[in-house]
């Protein structure tokens, strides 16, 4: 029974193969883009868009023409081919700049670099750029149905890069004063976050970490330096509780201003 199954599904297979293969041969040029559109619509996008490719040049200068440039596009997306994908939008957007799929390619474009967009750990270019697109997606197409979904991705794009900041702040104050004083590092990434992501949702350990890295840079300084750090901190620590009253982090803070009492002897 097994064997035969095989033979069933490789006929099957050699079937479809020679099916496809004799709509590639056929001379009906409209006969293949009703193909092409079927296998799209299917899901089997590299059949899809070998047929789209071979008709693209007989029907160059038609209407059809944009509708194949957009299918290609499409079809590139739909095999997860997002650089491919964003070359055909682009593409489409030189030769139609106000075609009828103008707006959904300007739209892909940017959200095939968010789903190209790396890890928070690796070069966030492509964040950028997916960022650069969407908002220029959003200043030309206000009106569209889309905008709320490219506003969602912008959001997620930017606290993928405050994420990014976040791990490189955490690194500095676990780091420490080794080779350097890393606690300054990490205020200084911490603040310029807090600038530049003011909406994260990182925004209170940000906070925290400022907090943490005065009192930990205090504590390890020299003698003449520790009263003034001390005091600085406390200053961050009143901006802290003020901002996060009943924060997650609010207990780990208390614990660091009653040690800072302590060292003011107050």
């Amino acid at each position: 029974m097994r064997r035969l199954l095989f033979i069933v599904l490789v006929c099957l297979a050699v079937t479809g193969c020679g099916d496809y293969n004799k709509i590639l041969k056929s001379t009906d040029e409209d006969f293949k883009y009703q193909k092409a559109v079927e296998y799209f619509n299917a899901k089997k996008y590299v059949k899809a868009q070998g047929l789209f490719d071979d008709i693209a040049m007989y029907y160059r200068g038609t209407e059809r023409s944009q509708q194949i440039l957009h299918y290609i596009a499409e079809c590139y997306f739909g095999s997860k081919d997002y650089a491919s994908a964003i070359d055909y939008y682009q593409t489409y957007l030189r030769s139609f700049p106000r075609g009828e799929y103008a707006e959904v390619s300007k739209y892909m474009i940017g959200y095939c670099n968010y789903r190209m967009s790396p890890d928070a750990r690796l070069d966030q270019s492509t964040t950028h750029e997916a960022i650069t697109n969407l908002q220029e997606f959003a200043d030309m197409y206000p009106q569209s149905d889309s905008i709320q979904r490219a506003d969602s991705l912008i959001d997620a794009l930017f606290n993928k890069l405050a994420y990014k900041e976040l791990l490189s702040a955490r690194l500095y104050r676990n780091l420490g004063l080794y080779r350097g004083d890393n606690f300054q590092a990490a205020v200084i990434v911490s603040n310029n976050a807090l600038n530049d992501y003011p909406f994260s949702p990182y925004r209170e350990e940000f906070s925290f970490i400022i907090l943490d890295s005065k009192y930990q840079r205090a504590k390890l300084s020299t003698a003449d330096m520790q009263e003034e750090r001390f005091r600085d901190a406390k200053d961050e620590y009143y901006s802290f509780i003020n901002e996060y009253p009943s924060g997650a982090f609010r207990k780990a803070a208390d614990k660091i201003f009653a040690d800072i009492k302590k060292h003011l002897k107050e």
